[in-house]
C-alpha cells in the first residue's frame, strides 16, 4: 500500500514526541488540520539539529546535511520515499509553497555544530539564531496562514533569537564536556575570559558573568519581538515553542557561577502548561 501525504505526516508527529516534546505538544495545541505539516517541518529540523550527537567525525556530519540539501535541490527524489520525515518535508514543501532556500540555508547554518570553532560575536550568533530557530518560527507561520506570517516577519526573527539562546543555555554542559562553545568571543572577552579558560571549568565565576550576559542578549531580543507588534492569532501557535525561553533565560542570569550546578529546564507539565497559556493570552 502506497504511503500517503496524511500518513507520512502522522509518521512525523509519532516521531516527534521522541526527539522534540515541547514542539509535539506545540503540533498538539494547534489547529487539527496543520498538525502533521508543522510535524514535518519540525521533525525535520529535530533530524539536522542532532546530527553532530549521532556521528563522531565532521565529515560525517556533513555527509548527512549534504543528503539533505541535495533533497531538497531536487537530487535525491527517489530516496525520500524510504524515509518518512524527507517524504513529509517535501509534501509540506509543496502543499504550502515553502521557500527551499531558507530550508537549504538552515542546513547550511548547523555546519557549524559539527566543529569546534567559536562565534567571533554576538552578530554571529544573531545569525546563526536566525537561520535557525527565526526561520522554523516563519516557516511554521506560513503553514499556519502565510499573510500573517509575513507580517510578522520581525516579532519571528527576534522569538527565534531568543528561543535559540535558552535552547543553548541549556546544552551548554554538555557542550562544554565536548569541547564545543556558544557563547560569543566578544562576550568572553568581556567578563576576562578566552574559550579555554571558559572550557577548562577553572573560571566559573568569570564564566557566570558571561552566561549571564549571553542570557541577557536573550531576554534583549524577547523584549524586542514584544515590542515588535502583536502576533496575529493566526499564527500564535508557530510561537509556541519560542515562548518556553524566557523561563530559561531568567533562570540562568540569575544563576551565576552555580549555573553549571542547578537544573535549568521547567518540568514538562509547567512548560506545556506555559504554552496553553500563550494560547490563552494571545502573546508571548
Amino acid at each position: 500500500m502506497t504511503a500517503t501525504a496524511a500518513d507520512h505526516w502522522e509518521i512525523c508527529l509519532s516521531t516527534l514526541r521522541d526527539t522534540d516534546r515541547d514542539r509535539y505538544l506545540a503540533c498538539l495545541l494547534s489547529p487539527a488540520a496543520k498538525r502533521g505539516p508543522l510535524a514535518a517541518l519540525y521533525a525535520f529540523n529535530a533530524e539536522i539539529a542532532r546530527v553532530r550527537d549521532v556521528v563522531q567525525q565532521p565529515l560525517a556530519g556533513e555527509i548527512r546535511l549534504q543528503w539533505w540539501r541535495d533533497l531538497l535541490e531536487g537530487q535525491e527524489q527517489g530516496e525520500s520515499a524510504a524515509n518518512p520525515v524527507a517524504a513529509a518535508l517535501l509534501e509540506t514543501i509543496a502543499a504550502y509553497e515553502l521557500p527551499r532556500r531558507t530550508l537549504i540555508d538552515m542546513i547550511d547554518a548547523r555546519i557549524f555544530d559539527l566543529y569546534d570553532d567559536p562565534l567571533p560575536d554576538r552578530n554571529a550568533l544573531e545569525g546563526y539564531a536566525g537561520e535557525t530557530a527565526s526561520a522554523l518560527i516563519q516557516l511554521a507561520g506560513l503553514v499556519l496562514d502565510a499573510p500573517s506570517a509575513m507580517k510578522a516577519s520581525d516579532i519571528a526573527g527576534h522569538a527565534g533569537v531568543a528561543q535559540a539562546i535558552a535552547g543553548l543555555l541549556l546544552l551548554m554542559p554538555s557542550h562544554r564536556r565536548r569541547g564545543q562553545l556558544y557563547v560569543p568571543l566578544d562576550i568572553l572577552s568581556a567578563t576576562g575570559l578566552d574559550r579555554d579558560r571558559f572550557l577548562s571549568g577553572e573560571a566559573d565565576e568569570q564564566a557566570g558573568h558571561a552566561i549571564a550576559a549571553l542570557a541577557g542578549l536573550g531576554l534583549d531580543h524577547l523584549a524586542q519581538a514584544r515590542k515588535a507588534g502583536t502576533i496575529p492569532p493566526a499564527i500564535l501557535a508557530a510561537f509556541l515553542p519560542a515562548s518556553l525561553a524566557e523561563p530559561v533565560l531568567r533562570r540562568a542570569a540569575s544563576l551565576g557561577s552555580r549555573f553549571f550546578d542547578a537544573p535549568l529546564q521547567p518540568p514538562q507539565w509547567r512548560r506545556q502548561m506555559r504554552m496553553v497559556r500563550t494560547l490563552a493570552l494571545k502573546r508571548l
